[in-house]
């Protein structure tokens, strides 16, 4: 049995992961999926002091207060700055880490930094609610919530690298309607030993698009 703790990205909660953590737990593996604070069933948490360290706390408390030793992290788009961080504190806890379309950032980075201007435009999107806020996209499910500015916004402090882990895939959506701002680092660890990287057809919601193709992914890591 494996354990998978499933990140989402931005302005989704663990709901994105529905699919995808019964088709795990059918498989006989322990399954948790997240919702970060501020963000789904726990926006009534949404202040203007909740950032990247508050979401990373979460992680590392769940793992750390359900006595996980073996952890397969699996983070979409922005949740791959947290299960990043979350590995670089819980070495000893990490069995295996997968990207689904998403960061993966050096000790410094932040989701500001990684992404173009036109991704930069849609975390500014409806900040004039609060000030601290990202609206979610009109495209997006009509569960995805206001995001935690600051979270997009502060840089990662990380203590080593991703050398340490040596299970580690990266999972590539081809189907973005606009460039992916995720094309140069696919293609970078797909030259870099110690990644198993996959090209999938699916726009940017893979869990939604391309089930099975990251259902056997994450497979892989039993």
């Amino acid at each position: 049995m494996t354990t998978y703790v499933l990140v989402p990205g931005a302005w989704h909660g663990a709901w994105v992961y529905q699919r995808l953590a019964r088709e795990l737990r059918t498989a006989g593996h322990e399954v948790h999926a997240v919702t970060l604070t501020g963000v789904g069933d726990r926006r009534h948490l949404l202040t203007p002091s909740v950032n990247l360290d508050t979401h990373i706390a979460d992680v590392v408390n769940l793992i750390t207060d359900e006595q996980i030793g073996d952890a397969v992290l699996v983070g979409h788009s922005y949740g791959g700055m947290v299960v990043t961080a979350v590995a670089d504190r819980l070495p000893e806890r990490v069995r295996g880490l997968v990207y689904v379309d998403a960061m993966v950032p050096d000790d410094g980075d932040s989701v500001w930094s990684l992404v173009t201007d036109n991704e930069r435009a849609w975390y500014l999107n409806g900040t004039g609610d609060t000030g601290f806020t990202s609206a979610p996209l009109p495209f997006f499910d009509p569960r995805a919530t206001p995001h935690p500015l600051a979270t997009l916004l502060q840089a990662v402090r990380l203590e080593g690298d991703l050398s340490r882990f040596p299970h580690k895939s990266y999972v590539y959506a081809t189907g973005w309607p606009t460039p992916s701002p995720f094309t140069e680092l696919y293609e970078r660890l797909a030259r870099t030993p110690g990644w198993r990287t996959h090209a999938v057809d699916s726009g940017h919601n893979v869990m939604r698009d391309a089930p099975e193709e990251l259902l056997a992914v994450l497979l892989h890591h039993a």
